[in-house]
């Protein structure tokens, strides 16, 4: 593992749960839309933490590496990055890592991205990444969010849409109480049927990331659709952090 000290250039709120972190690596990698990094803290007395933070910029954005950072009171990691966490501070990084939850135009498609909160990051690299390259292989990203607030990215997401390249945004809200032209309630089998009909040629990977909860059930919703399970990869997150093994799920 490589690890670097970064400094934090600057701090976007995304939610109120949710900021964007801009780190200057002193020795920048080169990675895969997908992969994470390891943030790492070390307190005084030694004790180390660490958590996994999927990338959300793209490849070619330059020197800044953004990671969105959603907060859990039970963490060790994000409440630190959320409540004490500063611009200029050093913070260790390491990575990248991770070899499975990858995509880019490169391996085709058309693709369906379903995301549950702060775990539309990844996706976020691969369209950030799709944009930059100007390729125009059908993607589809199903965002679901509790509220309207809680669209992380909303405004890039909607122009990426509006650019009729071939990038289609959905979006469900579960809890919204008010009026909104989105779906209102969680993703299911008929919806996704609905969204996997109207791609009219057939899906060639789709990819799922969120919290443990959410995962399950738009797997499970996506095979009951009629999706090959091969197809199919998921990333969790939690407290603890991205889930340590990212694999297919079963037939």
């Amino acid at each position: 593992m490589n690890w670097q000290n970064a400094i934090i250039t600057r701090i976007e709120t995304q939610s109120l749960r949710v900021k964007s972190f801009f780190f200057r690596l002193p020795e920048p990698f080169l990675f895969r839309p997908g992969q994470h990094v390891l943030l790492r803290l070390t307190a005084p007395d030694g004790y180390r933490a660490q958590r996994s933070y999927s990338i959300a910029s793209a490849p070619n954005a330059g020197e800044e590496l953004e990671l969105a950072i959603e907060r859990f009171d039970d963490g060790e990691v994000s409440p630190f990055m959320h409540d004490i966490a500063q611009v200029d501070d050093e913070i260790e990084i390491g990575g990248p890592v991770g070899g499975h939850f990858n995509w880019t135009p490169e391996d085709g498609g058309p693709v369906l991205f379903i995301g549950g909160g702060s775990g539309v990051a990844p996706f976020m690299s691969m369209l950030r990444h799709r944009a930059a390259i100007v390729s125009r292989v059908p993607v589809v990203l199903v965002f679901s969010a509790r509220l309207r607030e809680d669209l992380l990215f909303f405004d890039e997401l909607s122009k990426l849409a509006a650019s009729g390249d071939g990038f289609s945004l959905m979006v469900a809200l579960t809890r919204e109480a008010g009026a909104h032209p989105f779906r209102a309630g969680r993703i299911d089998a008929e919806f996704i049927a609905g969204i996997v009909g109207a791609m009219r040629m057939r899906v060639r990977q789709v990819m799922i990331c969120g919290s443990h909860p959410f995962v399950e059930a738009a797997a499970e919703g996506t095979i009951t659709a009629g999706i090959d399970p091969a197809i199919i990869k998921t990333e969790r997150y939690g407290a603890t952090g991205l889930q340590a093994e990212v694999r297919d799920l079963p037939a």
